[in-house]
């Protein structure tokens, strides 16, 4: 079996909490008392190019939300967004350890708008931990679309079955072990470190 030289990380729902996904978006529009339904409609025509780093949050907040006057300002929705982004600090903890023992290529596979990428890159210390960012908002791809993967593998010129691509969610590794990297899907810390130890990655 190829040595694991590599390792690639989704963020969201593994390193950190999820960054503008639905439970955030629901909590969001309860807290300012939003329509859920006429919010959604207006997020699905958007998210791609959200997600693509082809708008930025203001416009993307001005299509959503501040179509039409608000009893609260764009900053205070904008500064509810970043609040909700909480670590995961056991999982930062071991990803860390990782990458001081220097042993692997540390990145992270992400679908992420510009603006909460960098504010979670700065906020959680994440450029000590990766070298590489392979984010929808900086790249133009998404996951689960083949092409995201390929970059990462193209970005470090390392063999696929030398990487090895975490995520929480199913779907999203199908498209990495398509081109042969080694996937896992983390349910716990605990589950995660006994998977990557079956597969030679220790500290």
């Amino acid at each position: 079996m190829p040595e694991v030289r590599a390792l690639f990380w989704d963020v969201g729902g593994v390193l950190l909490t999820n960054a503008w996904d639905h439970n955030e978006r629901t909590d969001a529009l309860d807290h300012f008392k939003l329509d859920e339904s006429e919010f959604e409609a207006r997020h699905q025509m958007v998210v791609s190019s959200f997600e693509r780093g082809e708008i930025s949050l203001g416009e993307y907040l001005d299509r959503t939300i501040f179509y039409k006057n608000r009893p609260f300002l764009k900053e205070e929705f904008r500064d509810y967004i970043f609040a909700l982004s909480k670590a995961k600090p056991d999982v930062l903890t071991f990803a860390r350890t990782l990458a001081t023992s220097g042993k692997y290529q540390m990145g992270t596979i992400n679908n992420e708008s510009r603006e909460l990428n960098l504010y979670r890159i700065e906020k959680f210390g994440l450029r000590e931990i990766f070298s590489i960012f392979v984010s929808s908002c900086f790249v133009g791809l998404r996951k689960p679309e083949s092409g995201i993967y390929r970059m990462a593998i193209e970005l470090t010129q390392i063999d696929p079955q030398s990487c090895c691509f975490i995520d929480d969610r199913a779907p999203n590794l199908e498209g990495a072990a398509k081109l042969g990297m080694k996937t896992i899907q983390m349910k716990t810390l605990e589950q995660l470190q006994g998977d990557l130890g079956e597969i030679g990655v220790g500290i």
